[in-house]
């Protein structure tokens, strides 16, 4: 966070102002640290400039205020101690016209409090130093910019990526040049990257998150926290960004150093991870939760789906094309379809969104998505939403859409069909892998190769399996009035 006592600009080293070779600047007195900074430069003849001071400055005098008998008392103890109170950061002192040297009792001064003191050249004006450190700011600003815009595509394009927390963290760790965690309830690393912490500021940053999303007992009255708070543990800089207000999740930055824009940058990676990790639905926390509890004492589906924020609703069942979902994935999946009625289901993830809400391809998932269901439905639903992922898989398509066009199978009566079903499918369910490597065969056209991706076996799993349907059966799969008898018997199974 900026310091509120300097002003709210970037700050210029004082090597830089001395290294210009058009002022020929020379540091005669004070501290030669590289972290010197100054914010601007200001010109005064006041015996006393403190109450001219915002703090900060390059106080320019050319020793006007001086008088005769200065260097036999106090006066330059007196007047450089105060410019130290003010925050002044350094004095520049103009050998013409009043003096020709600088006293040495100014530069005694300096010595004792610490306060750089430059030699300003006879042919060197004021109004040249101000406009070189106006130059110097200008360019510090742009290279802030210039920083603050990269980082913020950088975030962005990390925030599309398959793996959009942990790739978030990676680029804001690595343009603080620092480390970034995302802390979870009780405090637990949810994900991190970056460079490793000794245990003291370690435990400094957790204690950090702690006061922006303090962890609440069994009937603790809720404190009101700050959203942000920041701290510095043995040199090393620390910032806490709270996410959301329900999900409980904290960003937490720790820096070597402190740099400009680095505020800005954390900010705008709190905004992608809130977004990421946030809950977008239409009910509240509180709505899920009563809808959960009266799904278990009994509710039917329909009684509960208004709590929920739909009538109708779209299953989709998503798979990952790289390592398994785990929880921050799939809520970030969630969020991109608009729902946080999510579910992590081994390698899949499944998510209930409210019917208009369309789904789309989503960038590093294979998707299948079911017909728009009633809640009574949801069962049917998540059976065409795992059917069309399948489907998905074996064709390597992004989004597959379970169709809804009415076919000939409406013209049978349901009780009819399933009987059929029943009848016509005996002999091979007493192995649940038949019909299911029968469903996924039939409905990839008989592909041997797409059959097997989908189902994740050996090809020649999968030419044995329809093998052995084939022969329980007694039927010629080869033919195509068969293979119509089949499909729609294993849709009404």
């Amino acid at each position: 966070m900026p310091d509120p006592a300097v002003p709210p600009t970037p700050p210029v080293p004082l090597a830089a102002l001395l290294a210009r070779e058009d002022l020929a600047l020379r540091q005669i007195a004070g501290p030669t640290d590289p972290d010197i900074v100054i914010h601007w430069a200001h010109t005064s003849e006041m015996a006393d400039p403190y109450p001219y001071l915002l703090g900060g400055e390059l106080l320019l005098t050319a020793g006007v205020h001086i008088p005769e008998a200065a260097g036999s008392g106090t006066y330059f103890d007196d007047y450089v101690s105060r410019i130290v109170a003010a925050g002044g950061a350094a004095l520049g002192f103009g050998v013409a016209p009043v003096h020709d040297t600088v006293p040495r009792a100014l530069v005694a001064a300096c010595e004792a409090y610490e306060l750089p003191l430059v030699e300003v050249p006879p042919q060197t004006t004021f109004s040249a130093v101000a406009r070189a450190v106006w130059q110097l700011m200008a360019q510090a600003r742009h290279a802030e910019l210039r920083r603050v815009t990269e980082a913020q595509q950088s975030l962005a394009a990390a925030a599309s990526r398959q793996d959009p927390v942990p790739s978030v963290l990676r680029q804001l760790a690595r343009r603080v040049g620092g480390r970034a965690v995302l802390y979870g309830t009780d405090r637990a690393e949810v994900a991190v990257a970056g460079r490793e912490l000794g245990p003291g500021v370690s435990g400094a940053l957790v204690e950090l998150a702690a006061i922006v999303r303090p962890v609440e007992g069994p009937g603790a009255t809720p404190t009101p926290a700050p959203s942000s708070a920041t701290d510095t543990v043995d040199g090393t800089h620390l910032a806490a960004y709270a996410l959301g207000t329900e999900q409980r999740f904290v960003l937490a930055v720790a820096a070597p150093r402190r740099e400009p824009g680095d505020h800005t940058i954390a900010s705008v990676a709190a905004v992608l991870l809130s977004l990421l990790t946030g809950e977008h639905q239409s009910g509240t926390g509180a709505a899920r939760s009563s809808a959960l509890v009266r799904l278990l004492l009994g509710a039917a589906p329909e009684d509960v789906a208004p709590l929920l924020g739909g009538k109708r609703w779209v299953v989709v069942h998503a798979c990952p094309d790289g390592p398994a979902p785990d929880a921050v994935a799939a809520s970030a999946l969630g969020a991109a379809l608009g729902s946080a009625l999510v579910d992590v289901d081994g390698d899949v993830v499944r998510v209930l969104v409210p019917a208009d809400r369309e789904p789309a391809p989503q960038p590093g998932w294979t998707c299948g998505a079911s017909s728009a269901v009633r809640p009574r439905e949801w069962v049917t639903g998540d059976a065409q939403a795992a059917r069309a992922l399948a489907r998905a898989r074996a064709t390597r398509t992004p989004l597959v859409r379970h169709s809804e066009r009415p076919g000939l199978a409406a013209l049978i009566p349901p009780a009819e069909a399933e009987a059929h079903a029943r009848t016509l499918l005996a002999p091979i369910t007493t192995n649940m892998a038949l019909p299911e490597t029968l469903r996924t065969w039939l409905s990839l056209h008989g592909s041997w190769d797409r059959t097997a991706v989908a189902l994740s076996v050996h090809r020649n799993t999968v030419r044995q399996r329809v093998a052995r349907c084939a022969a329980l059966l007694g039927m010629d799969l080869d033919d195509p009035d068969v293979r119509m008898e089949l499909w729609f018997a294993l849709r009404h199974e």
